[in-house]
């Protein structure tokens, strides 16, 4: 967040007033829902219901993808809170939808190269259209392939070969060879010369000579697991680690929610029992990383853990699902233990039972 102006001043773009930056601006539909438009936080109106089909971003911070119908053409381009145009027919998208703004810079595709670059939150070009692909900027980092073919499989594309590096917003290489990794926790950096002896943190040499060590959800949460709960599966300490809401499911009624405390007393020895089998060396089951479901997790007190475009923040929040097979491999279904990492660390959050037993 910029910080807050003393003189307040006002653009005027194309019939609506902006305000400063601080102030995130909330999409809200026409009377037929078919467009979108921008309230302020105290409901005035700063953009006009005209924005429609990739315009995805539930809240304007200071840079969002858009596109509009104008004389019976589409245009698409990413607009600043200050009314600034950048990035026309330049939309990144990935999995039918375009890039949200994270930590004040989005992505773009330069549609005669096929490269991506990366603009600010003034609009400004960050990183130059140089990458075959990069990810979003994850506490002023980013990972980056650079020179690979892009080869077509059916409806579906893949990168060959290139070389991967991680740099910084000011496109500086920071370490190569780099690899691709989503359990990497960027924001949990630490410098040193020497690797880190966390058995929960990867070390990368960077090319100044120093250790970047970042920590590794998986190795986290694993280590987590074992130490935190497996140890202790008294009532008090599954209720210490699990959110104030439990989600979990019921048929023939789908996903339920419960207070923690009435759903670990009345559920008590199943879940001790079903964890007590992740004690065991032949145990059946592993341990599957993903990012909280927007679509099960809707009220308010879940906002953190989504970004403005309503996407899972999973490279700070992700959640890990324990999927238990059953003993006998001629049992139909399996037992689901999710974790969302918290600020306060991993937290039990939904539960579904492959016997429907639940309480």
């Amino acid at each position: 967040m910029k910080k807050i102006l003393i003189l307040f001043i006002f653009f005027l773009f194309n019939s609506f007033v902006f305000a400063q930056s601080n102030d995130i601006w909330t999409a809200f539909p026409n009377k037929d829902t078919t467009l979108t438009g921008f309230k302020d936080k105290n409901g005035i109106i700063k953009i006009e219901p005209k924005f429609t089909g990739f315009t995805t971003a539930r809240k304007f911070e200071n840079i969002i993808a858009v596109t509009e119908e104008e004389n019976g053409n589409w245009k698409n381009y990413y607009l600043t809170k200050q009314g600034k145009i950048v990035g026309q027919d330049s939309l990144y998208v990935f999995d039918n939808g375009p890039d949200c703004e994270n930590e004040g810079f989005i992505r773009f595709t330069d549609r005669k190269t096929d490269k991506m670059g990366v603009f600010n939150a003034e609009g400004k070009m960050a990183i130059p259209a140089e990458y075959s692909a990069l990810t979003k900027v994850r506490n002023g980092m980013i990972t980056v392939l650079k020179d690979a073919k892009k080869q077509q499989d059916g409806e579906h594309f893949f990168w060959q070969g290139g070389k991967e590096f991680l740099i910084d917003i000011n496109n500086k290489v920071l370490i190569e060879n780099f690899s691709y990794n989503d359990d990497l926790n960027f924001y949990s950096l630490e410098k040193s010369k020497e690797p880190s002896k966390d058995p929960t943190r990867d070390s990368f040499l960077g090319v100044d000579g120093q250790y970047y060590s970042f920590i590794n959800f998986d190795k986290e949460f694993k280590y987590w697991l074992e130490n935190t709960i497996l140890k202790d599966l008294s009532k008090a300490n599954l209720e210490k680690h699990t959110l104030d809401k439990i989600t979990y499911w019921k048929e023939p009624d789908g996903w339920i929610n419960a207070s923690k405390t009435k759903f670990i007393n009345q559920n008590y020895t199943y879940l001790k029992l079903k964890l007590q089998e992740l004690k065991n060396p032949k145990a059946d089951y592993f341990i599957s990383s993903g990012g909280l479901n927007q679509f099960i997790f809707e009220s308010s007190e879940y906002d953190i853990y989504f970004n403005n475009c309503n996407e899972s923040k999973d490279w700070i929040y992700p959640t890990m699902d324990i999927v238990i097979n059953p003993k006998k491999q001629t049992d139909r279904g399996q037992d689901h233990f999710e974790f969302l990492r918290t600020e306060n660390g991993y937290k039990l959050i939904s539960v579904s039972s492959r016997t429907d037993n639940l309480k």
